[in-house]
């Protein structure tokens, strides 16, 4: 699959996601859910970019970026209250596999640091390791 695949899929995942989150009542379900917004907010940004659907724009995808990481280090402390909500996709192994938890949600912030925004193909290249760090959590972590 190539990267523009990869980008569009990651998207479509992550905006149906949002579209799912929507009933939660827990107070940090809630939190964790608006984390994870806006995570697919700045990758989405970030993958228009990559993707062509978007016009390069090297401030734009910094902030992004920061924003990415911004979030991405919040991840363990928005998750470490283990509460249940119906509305929650989080699975049981969260908690379970705290470590390899932390460590999937550290790649994240690694991968959101690393990319470089100067050039739409630091972008394409950045967006893999994003892409990858999302995967592998999502995969292990989320139902």
């Amino acid at each position: 699959m190539n990267l523009i695949s990869k980008t569009l899929t990651l998207g479509l995942v992550l905006a149906a996601g949002v579209a799912l989150a929507q009933d939660a009542t827990v107070a940090s379900v809630i939190a964790r859910k608006e984390l994870m917004r806006g995570q697919g907010g700045a990758v989405k940004v970030l993958g228009d970019m990559a993707g062509g659907k978007a016009a390069f724009d090297a401030g734009a995808a910094e902030a992004a970026r920061a924003k990415l990481a911004g979030h991405a280090s919040g991840i363990a402390a928005a998750f470490e209250p283990n509460e249940a909500d119906p509305a929650s996709k989080a699975k049981p192994e969260v908690w379970t596999n705290w470590a390899d938890f932390v460590s999937k949600a550290d790649a994240l912030v690694a991968a959101a640091k690393a990319m470089d925004t100067a050039t739409v193909e630091g972008v394409q290249a950045g967006m893999a390791g994003v892409g990858g760090a999302c995967k592998d959590c999502h995969t292990s972590f989320r139902m």
